[in-house]
């Protein structure tokens, strides 16, 4: 999650905007990229009640008054994160798979399968095109003005929608997600030769 979040502030610095840099989030420390909430508290209450468990980090703050290219400049911050995971995914995989750990039962496959899945899962949740995610973004930068119209009368409750996904379709939403990493997973393994 820290990497996620620090390379939506790089990104944005790249583009002109130094707000992430002004509050201290350009930075490899978790601790200032830790939310009390959704970092700690609410996947443990997710893990306690056996739902499926989520989380987050502290958005990095971003002010795209200062990008040359508003909507297309935020897509491009949007997309980082999510790329950031899959890349993480991608490199724990090649790892993984050509030291044979990947396929271990101790602790190095665990690690490395973890490593693998978690991150998948982070970057598919977040490409998912519902305000605040990172894949609203790429829709704000593409979608005609009623449908962004839409989008930022989302933007306060879209939390609010995800959790109703999550709770509400619950299994539908868990195979949905499932799927879309194994799609990618099978992605690495073709890429490979596997």
């Amino acid at each position: 999650m820290m990497l996620h979040e620090l390379a939506h502030g790089a990104v944005a610095y790249a583009l002109g905007d130094d707000t992430a840099k002004e509050n201290g989030r350009l930075t490899l420390n978790p601790i200032k990229h830790l939310d009390p909430f959704m970092s700690i508290l609410l996947p443990m209450m997710l893990f306690l009640i056996g739902a499926p468990v989520f989380g987050g980090a502290k958005p990095v703050p971003i002010d795209s008054r200062n990008f040359k290219h508003r909507e297309r400049d935020m897509a491009l911050v949007g997309i980082a994160g999510p790329l950031t995971n899959f890349l993480i995914a991608f490199v724990g995989f090649l790892i993984g798979y050509f030291t044979g750990w990947i396929d271990n039962e101790g602790y190095l496959g665990i690690f490395f399968f973890e490593l693998v899945v978690v991150n998948l899962g982070f970057g598919v949740f977040n490409m998912l095109p519902i305000p605040p995610l990172d894949g609203s973004r790429l829709l704000y930068a593409i979608a005609p003005d009623g449908v962004r119209n839409i989008m930022l009368g989302m933007e306060r409750y879209g939390i609010i929608v995800i959790y109703a996904l999550i709770f509400i379709l619950g299994g539908a939403f868990s195979a949905l997600m499932m799927n879309a990493m194994n799609g990618i997973l099978q992605f690495f393994y073709w890429i490979v030769g596997a």
